[in-house]
């Protein structure tokens, strides 16, 4: 299959029980989006009835396309193929389950989002959740892989198969599963159909817990100040109260709880000047470089798969650096930076607008025309590079620090490559190493040396 209706297909995202979801190309404009196909497994059909699932599917457009805000994800056609049902809605390459690292395993530990930016998620998607429950929509299936991150780092919640309508039934079967383990509540395993808002909400807080800590809630779970010292009582307290296992004991709707962490971010906010101050009075002596000034990471560009490159880019089990080196910047009069560690000059900014990665081969190509002779060498940096200009997390410190690059730029296109359709690429901010469809939109940061 090469295309559904008029769309060129370009891939296959994912697969669920309900359908496949393909990233095509609208044709003469090229428009890249994603399409969701029903296409539901055997399983599902022997259980429900295909007449039942197309109806289904049919609900969950309607919701969608019936929704409107910079939270939620919008459907853009709908229409029919072949005999199935399918509709397109934008196309987003990242989302919060790759930042932190979330795999098959889930109960393995995942990424620490910092404070400041798991507090951003966090609000955005109870703002997305507030205007779907105000229309009386319980999504059921809130999680890291359904909060899109889109290229201006802003939220979109997705993936509305499991949503129903307040006081909707469906009559499920009991040996049929409504959303997914550790982040469904309690109640929702036994029966989807009573569920109520505070279900999401309850999901929003498993998923703060983990980007706060690491770790998913056990059944009688630690005060997450305990894991990270960025927290308090106060944290604690706002964490078990949204995961309590009776719904009653929750925060009472979305508005509540973005009240709530308004709170917890004021008390935060004050805590972090404190300790900034604490740090500016301090006398403190530079630590030692951890390696010989001559280091050069590699600059030739590799095909690597993923099974390769973890050992090849010597990374941890989360794709982070093994080991790190001591920096020396060094601000140079044209807005770059020399670090003096590695011999090797750095863009400040780079592209001012995330790329693709043909696009960005071409953004270093007119970094040279433009530049004087001296300064034609810029190059796009292997992962090596990249990874050499990643500081090791230290929480709390690091707040206080006035970042050499600009910190906008989260995620930086590599040289190397994944394959002839995919790239490697660089989470700046959280440092860790992944690789994405070339289509995909990261910044570009130059180096030469």
């Amino acid at each position: 299959m090469k295309s559904i209706g008029k769309y060129e297909i370009l891939g296959l995202l994912g697969r669920g029980g309900m359908g496949k979801i393909f990233k095509v190309r609208l044709p003469v404009i090229g428009k890249i989006t994603a399409l969701k196909l029903l296409s539901p497994n055997s399983f599902l059909v022997d259980i429900l009835g295909m007449d039942r699932i197309e109806a289904m599917f049919i609900s969950e457009a309607v919701t969608m396309s019936g929704l409107r805000h910079p939270h939620l994800l919008e459907i853009w056609d709908f229409d029919k193929a072949d005999g199935g049902y399918f509709y397109t809605m934008d196309y987003y390459c990242n989302n919060l389950g790759v930042m932190m690292g979330e795999s098959s395993r889930i109960e393995l530990p995942s990424r620490i989002i910092p404070t400041d930016r798991a507090i951003h998620y966090v609000r955005q998607t109870l703002e997305g959740l507030a205007c779907l429950h105000h229309a009386g929509i319980i999504h059921r299936d809130i999680k890291p892989f359904n909060i899109l991150i889109t290229d201006q780092d802003t939220i979109k919640i997705g993936d509305f198969g499991l949503s129903k309508l307040r006081g909707e039934t469906f009559g499920s079967p009991r040996n049929l599963k409504i959303g997914s383990p550790f982040y469904a509540p309690p109640e929702q395993e036994t029966d989807p159909d009573q569920v109520d808002f505070s279900a999401d909400l309850y999901a929003v807080a498993v998923m703060m817990n983990r980007m706060l800590t690491g770790c998913l809630p056990q059944a009688s779970p630690a005060p997450p100040s305990r894991t990270n010292p960025d927290l308090d009582e106060n944290w604690d307290q706002f964490l078990f109260k949204a995961i309590s296992p009776k719904p009653r004991d929750r925060f009472s709707s979305a508005g509540q709880m973005l009240d709530a962490l308004g709170k917890l971010e004021a008390g935060w906010i004050t805590r972090k000047e404190k300790a900034c101050n604490f740090l500016d009075n301090r006398q403190t002596k530079p630590s030692a470089n951890s390696g010989p000034d001559s280091f050069r990471p590699r600059k030739e560009p590799v095909r690597i798969r993923p099974r390769e490159a973890r050992t090849f880019f010597i990374l941890d089990d989360l794709w982070r650096p093994r080991q790190y080196i001591t920096n020396r910047f060094h601000a140079l009069d044209d807005h770059g930076i020399l670090d003096q560690s590695t011999g090797l000059t750095w863009q400040q900014a780079g592209s001012p607008y995330p790329l693709t990665w043909e696009q960005a081969k071409a953004y270093i190509r007119n970094l040279n025309c433009v530049q004087p002779a001296e300064f034609r060498s810029w190059r796009l940096p292997t992962v090596d590079e990249l990874l050499s200009i990643v500081t090791q997390p230290s929480p709390g410190l690091d707040l206080c620090m006035k970042p050499v690059f600009d910190p906008s730029q989260k995620w930086l296109w590599s040289a190397d490559k994944r394959s002839f359709s995919a790239a490697w690429y660089l989470s700046m901010d959280l440092g860790f190493v992944s690789w994405q469809d070339m289509t995909g939109y990261f910044y570009v940061k130059g180096v030469f040396g």
